[in-house]
C-alpha cells in the first residue's frame, strides 16, 4: 500500500507498469535495454472529494486519458529499477497535489502610510525628471 494522505492510500497491484525503450540520444544500451517506465493508473479507483479529483484532472492535464487514466512515462535514470520509483514518486506527488485545498485569497487594502509614500515617491520622480533638459533663461 501506498500512503498519499492520513485517510488515502492506493494498492501497488492497481499500478499498472511497463517497461519501454527510452528516446532520446544514447550509447550502446539504448537500442538494446528497455529502461523507461510507462506507469498507468486509473484515478477512477480513487474514492476523492470532488473538488479533489478536478484539481487532479487540472493538475494531470495531459497525462490524465479521457477514461480518467493517469499516464507517467519516467525515463530519467539508466536503470529500470530507478525509473519505477521515480514514476511511482512523482504519481504519489501528483496526488498529494491535488489533496491539498488551496487558501483562498483575502483582499487586502493598501495602509495610508504606504499610500503616501508611494506619492512622494512619484513626486521626486517627477522633480527630477522636470528639472532635466535645456535651461530656460528668463530675461
Amino acid at each position: 500500500m501506498l500512503r498519499i494522505a492520513r485517510d488515502l492510500s492506493i494498492d501497488e497491484n492497481d499500478l499498472d507498469i511497463s517497461f519501454v525503450r527510452a528516446s532520446g540520444p544514447g550509447g550502446q544500451n539504448v537500442n538494446k535495454l528497455s529502461t523507461a517506465v510507462q506507469l498507468r493508473y486509473d484515478a477512477r479507483r480513487l474514492t476523492l472529494p470532488d473538488d479533489a479529483a478536478a484539481r487532479l484532472e487540472r493538475l494531470a492535464g495531459q497525462r490524465m486519458t479521457k477514461d480518467g487514466v493517469i499516464v507517467i512515462h519516467a525515463q530519467r535514470f539508466r536503470t529500470q529499477e530507478r525509473n519505477r520509483s521515480d514514476a511511482i514518486d512523482r504519481l504519489l506527488e501528483l496526488l498529494r497535489e491535488a489533496m491539498i485545498r488551496p487558501v483562498p485569497r483575502r483582499a487586502t487594502r493598501p495602509t495610508f502610510a504606504s499610500k503616501k509614500r508611494r506619492l512622494e515617491g512619484k513626486k521626486r520622480r517627477s522633480d527630477v525628471k522636470a528639472k532635466r533638459g535645456s535651461a530656460r533663461f528668463d530675461d
